[in-house]
């Protein structure tokens, strides 16, 4: 039987999901497909990878939902390329349809496909979902990219115009249209022992947010120790809610949560338009900054072991369950390379290892940011104080105790660093990069 092939990515969910929307109305009946990718898991540092068990416990769940509508879910272990020649001898394709992914590998991977398709006579059809504007939809009036953030915002809400119009933020009704499934007996799922991981037993966040939270979330969202923030990082990175639905949620309740959202967005755009921001400074005045990259003061930072406790509770925190609050992300980012002096990309890549919510785009900006060497950077003479912070965002210690329980006695380190020197040490390695 002719079939269209749906291709999930970061779009784990059955619900108001655009390009499966668009399969779904096509004139073939839709055999959904997930590939776990060699070329992505073969790069992974750790055989207990929390993602893998997030995603494969997603995957179980789509699939289980595709077998109440007499489907199943078409899941493959291997090099994408390798695959689709195995799909292509095991059905009769069509027509493929997915979401775009706006980082370089993925684009990458999707134009070798696509070509590849192409030579098969398949269409290969792209869709946005999950972002609300993408790349070159939220441009100054001249056709450039924003570059800071505050007009891209005020463009981007202008664009949206949420008095007038639903457009943007409308969900796909998917459901409408599930008798297009191909009907087929329960396909095998591959296990993560198969592939040489291993499970981890953990319970990862909710994947909704009550309207209390958005509406007290510019008040709570700075303190570690309060449950203010809405945790659905994960889920908006691997696409298990739609950030069409969360944006209506949103919109009338938080403006401060929505400009989270936008900045999400923002990230996605420069990292299409500036690709080279993956292992480059945006700014490259900053390519000839003196890194100290002491690895011993690294590995210290890594453990939670500096001496200045809400670094510490952050990277703790960070090990053992895959997520970081966010100011203090700002911290521990702004600690590492202007206190220790290190390459922010050192920071960024092992927050990449550990992040449940790692997201290429928003995780590279936010590290950018905090380096002083990024678009629309805090300014370098800007140096978190982590004693202030500590001060002001964990006044009782309780976000410190829970994750430090050895701090005030004996046992907890001294600062690896002096404060005030430091800061000088870094306001002297900016400022000649400045003046040069």
């Amino acid at each position: 039987m002719s079939v269209s092939v749906f291709w999930f990515r970061r779009d784990l969910r059955l619900e108001d999901n655009a390009g499966l929307y668009h399969a779904l109305k096509g004139e073939h009946p839709v055999l959904p497909l997930f590939i776990f990718d060699k070329e992505i898991l073969d790069n992974l540092e750790d055989k207990d990878d929390k993602r893998l068990t997030f995603i494969h416990q997603e995957v179980e769940r789509i699939k289980a939902k595709l077998e109440k509508e007499g489907s199943s879910l078409l899941v493959k272990y291997g090099k994408p390329a390798d695959v689709w020649a195995e799909v292509l001898n095991e059905y009769d394709v069509k027509a493929v349809f997915t979401n775009r992914d706006y980082e370089p590998y993925a684009k990458e991977r999707d134009a070798t496909i696509g070509e590849y398709l192409s030579s098969e006579e398949i269409p290969f059809k792209t869709f946005k979902d999950q972002c609300i504007f993408e790349m070159d939809e939220v441009l100054k009036d001249d056709g450039d990219p924003y570059v800071v953030f505050t007009p891209y915002s005020r463009k981007w809400k202008e664009k949206l115009n949420v008095e007038k119009s639903d457009f943007y933020v409308k969900s796909y009704p998917v459901e409408k249209y599930a008798d297009n499934y191909f009907q087929t007996k329960p396909l095998s799922l591959i296990s993560l022992e198969d592939m040489g991981f291993e499970p981890v037993k953990m319970r990862f966040p909710s994947r909704t947010v009550d309207t209390e939270t958005l509406e007290e979330y510019k008040e709570n969202r700075d303190y570690p120790a309060v449950d203010g923030t809405s945790r659905l990082s994960i889920h908006l990175r691997f696409g298990t809610i739609s950030i069409r639905q969360l944006a209506r949620q949103t919109i009338g309740k938080s403006d401060t949560f929505l400009n989270e959202l936008i900045w999400r967005d923002f990230y996605m755009m420069i990292l299409h338009h500036f690709p080279k921001v993956v292992t480059e400074n945006f700014h490259s005045k900053y390519d000839a900054l003196n890194w100290r990259n002491n690895e011993k003061e690294f590995e210290a930072w890594c453990e939670g072991k500096t001496g200045y406790p809400i670094v510490d509770a952050g990277m703790r925190q960070l090990n053992e369950t895959g997520y970081m609050h966010n100011r203090v992300r700002m911290i521990t980012a702004s600690f590492l390379t202007k206190h220790l002096l290190i390459d922010w990309r050192w920071g960024e890549a092992y927050f990449a290892r550990k992040l449940l919510d790692y997201d290429l785009s928003a995780n590279n900006g936010g590290w950018q940011w905090a380096a002083s060497t990024g678009t629309d950077a805090q300014p370098y003479f800007r140096i978190f104080n982590p004693y202030s912070q500590q001060d002001k965002f964990d006044k009782q210690e309780a976000y410190i105790k829970k994750w430090v329980p050895e701090f005030g006695t004996g046992k907890y380190p001294e600062p690896i660093v002096e404060h005030k020197e430091a800061r000088q040490r870094a306001l002297d390695a900016f400022k000649s990069v400045m003046e040069n």
